[in-house]
């Protein structure tokens, strides 16, 4: 029986189905797409899917939601998304450490990050969706794109959706807010159909404006009738890029439970380094359609309005200062999926007061009954930038393993939660993204601070092979980040922050 799916802030709007959902990105009503229901997989199911290939994985999963692909199709799109283009047939392979601690290595794919294994799949579904919709009247235009990233999200959909028929790509990125590696990802990347724009702001910056244009009335019907497109999105706020994350999760639990580490009386905790709240409502998604799965680990940076929230039941930006860190990916005030776990927790007409008096006064507080839920699933922790570092330093000496600060600062929080089960980590980019802070981690420098005087004149690209030196069980660097810096860059421009100037690049874009 297929799944639909429905507004988190609407209690009378039309459910809708899979290929909808995926092509309109938000709700109708302001909200975002959730499912009305869940499928189950039992324990046998679980071992099931672990006898098979990643790919035929991803497909029973997204058979079990009925969603509205044929099996041939839907086969077919798995196939070629985990295909040739990762550096290993497991695709998200594990790595295990001492005391009982796994890594799931998510940063195998073509821009080795973990984003990569929704925005494979995602945009084939998308092209799928596209042409279903055409055939039966449901859609008259093409689409355009709009991604806000912090930096692997935008790497990733750029990679995914270049050069696809019906579809075009619009990438937000704050010019100041990511690294050098994933901005020359970007702004690099070949393909007629798609734009890069630098922003001067940081990410819920770029976030706000980008949602101000899927809301903005007039520029809607300027796209549709000059431009013959209509909008939609990539980011984590469309359940296209969910359905893939919950893939991966529920594989990995397939692997711990045949191989005997996890038993459903012996559940799994689960550190995900946690921003947009996309990757670890995933987890939660997947532990509420069987897998044994025990604690949700919130690990945060200095921007831990999360962690708070966990803690409190208030989410406040109110006066929050935004800390820049050696974790961009993870510098958010505004973690939009959150929204996806209060429908859940409350319904709709909770979660869209919650959501008003966010947007009003940059504050909401949940009630103790939806907070002691939610304290049932989730706990959370943080580190400061300088924690962060010590933390990448720490697994490398006393585990040999290299990783990228996000990773290791959820490595670090959920080592710091003393489980007393099987913990595994969601490793969530090669540590290449990031050499310039792994080698301060590695040499004891300060974050922020000059890097000693050998390594001070480095690129960000001769950092790598210098990492690499001083660490030499650090593993191969991909050869797409180290041939990056010959790439030469094809989008060198800025914009200021707000929603007028987004609005402007895409008129821009649509009129080139």
């Amino acid at each position: 029986m297929p799944i639909s799916f429905t507004d988190t802030r609407s209690l009378t709007g039309a459910p809708v189905s899979f290929t909808e959902a995926i092509l309109t990105g938000l709700a109708p009503g302001g909200g975002l797409f959730v499912p009305t229901g869940l499928p189950s997989f039992s324990m046998t199911d679980l071992r099931e899917l672990h006898a098979l290939p990643y790919h035929e994985r991803a497909a029973r999963v997204y058979r079990a939601f009925g969603v509205d692909l044929d099996d041939e199709t839907l086969d077919a799109l798995c196939a070629d998304a985990y295909g040739q283009q990762w550096d290993t047939p497991a695709i998200a392979p594990f790595h295990e450490l001492a005391d009982n601690t796994f890594i799931l290595e998510l940063w195998h794919g073509p821009t080795s990050a973990f984003k990569d294994l929704a925005l494979q799949l995602m945009p084939r579904t998308f092209s799928a969706a596209i042409k279903k919709q055409r055939a039966s009247g449901g859609l008259d235009h093409d689409v355009l794109i709009l991604v806000a990233t912090s930096g692997d999200t935008g790497t990733a959909a750029l990679n995914g959706f270049a050069g696809r028929p019906h579809t075009n790509i619009i990438v937000f990125y704050p010019a100041d807010g990511v690294s050098e590696i994933q901005r020359r990802q970007m702004v690099s990347q070949a393909g007629d159909n798609l734009a890069v724009f630098g922003v001067e702001g940081n990410f819920d910056d770029c976030q706000s404006a980008v949602k101000a244009a899927f809301n903005d009335t007039e520029l809607g019907r300027r796209l549709a009738a000059d431009a013959d497109l209509q909008f939609s999105s990539a980011n984590s706020i469309n359940w296209g890029r969910l359905m893939p994350q919950i893939v991966y999760y529920l594989s990995a639990a397939a692997e711990l439970l045949a191989t005997g580490v996890i038993t459903p009386k012996r559940p799994l905790d689960i550190a995900v380094p946690t921003g947009n709240f996309g990757n670890i409502l995933a987890a939660y998604y997947a532990k509420r359609m069987g897998a044994p799965i025990g604690r949700l680990i919130c690990a945060s940076n200095e921007n831990k309005v999360l962690a708070d929230f966990l803690a409190s039941g208030v989410y406040d930006i109110c006066d929050r200062m935004f800390t820049t860190t050696p974790t961009p990916s993870m510098d958010i005030l505004i973690s939009s999926n959150l929204e996806r776990l209060l429908y859940e927790l409350a319904g709709a007409k909770a979660c869209a007061a919650w959501m008003d008096e966010l947007h009003r006064s940059q504050r909401f507080t949940v009630d103790p009954s939806t907070l002691a839920r939610i304290k049932d699933e989730f706990v959370g922790g943080w580190l400061d930038n300088n924690e962060t570092l010590a933390a990448i330093r720490r697994l490398y000496e006393e585990q040999h393993y290299l990783c990228d600060p996000h990773s290791a600062l959820a490595f670090e929080v959920g080592r710091q939660m003393k489980p007393d089960r099987p913990l595994l980590v969601a490793a969530t980019a090669h540590w290449a993204k990031f050499a310039p802070d792994v080698m301060r981690a590695l040499t004891g420098t300060a974050y922020g601070a000059a890097l000693p005087a050998e390594y001070a004149a480095c690129s960000e690209f001769d950092l790598m092979g210098k990492v690499q030196e001083l660490a030499p069980r650090s593993g191969h660097i991909p050869p797409h980040l180290a041939g990056l810096s010959q790439c030469p860059e094809r989008f060198n421009a800025t914009i200021p922050a707000g929603a007028g100037a987004v609005r402007d690049a895409v008129l821009s874009f649509i009129q080139r």
